[in-house]
């Protein structure tokens, strides 16, 4: 889609677990999936906040503006020695990755600087099946992504550990084969 001017990718995210409702309107480069910008509406306990994160890829840049009541209540500015990723995209910018191998490691920055290591090929069971899948672990140890050791290179399952630990399964996935006229 089109986001100031620049072709980009759309993901929504959404979570709701004990209390909080979480939705994530994050808008990233369609070649490298680093976010540019992200909209976040939160809701814990009844209490609201709306976020917005900006990024600024080629300075390494990221700015979060928090606002509660249509008010801007706080700032955050991090500059990084590096690209600044998004959690919930990481997956996606992992799939792009080429020649992996078992002990492989990159850094990536939350905006800490955090390593992710290909620890495994393995099998693992979640709601969609079967798969056969990459398995990759970060240091300090913060979460855990499953892709599909295939073609596709699907995030299977994440977890997510420390304070608020998580599993998030693939329940579903189908290839749906659109049809060109004329042709059976």
């Amino acid at each position: 889609m089109d986001f100031r001017g620049r072709k980009a990718n759309l993901v929504v995210f959404k979570t709701s677990a004990m209390g909080l409702d979480d939705t994530e309107t994050i808008y990233s480069d369609p070649a490298t999936y680093l976010p540019l910008w992200v909209e976040r509406e939160v809701s814990v306990f009844l209490h609201e906040e709306y976020l917005t994160e900006e990024y600024f890829p080629k300075e390494n840049r990221l700015r979060i503006i928090k606002y509660e009541n249509n008010k801007k209540t706080e700032e955050f500015s991090f500059k990084a020695d590096g690209p600044i990723n998004n959690a919930i995209l990481l997956p996606f910018s992992i799939r792009k990755l080429s020649g992996l191998a078992i002990g492989l490691n990159f850094s990536i920055r939350l905006p800490d600087k955090i390593i992710v290591k290909l620890v495994s090929v393995e099998e693992v069971t979640v709601p969609a099946g079967k798969f056969k899948a990459f398995h990759f672990t970060s240091f300090p140890n913060k979460f855990e992504i499953w892709i599909s050791a295939d073609k596709l290179r699907l995030p299977v399952k994440i977890k997510g550990v420390g304070g608020f630990s998580y599993t998030m399964s693939m329940a579903k996935h189908e290839i749906k084969q659109e049809r060109q006229a004329g042709i059976n």
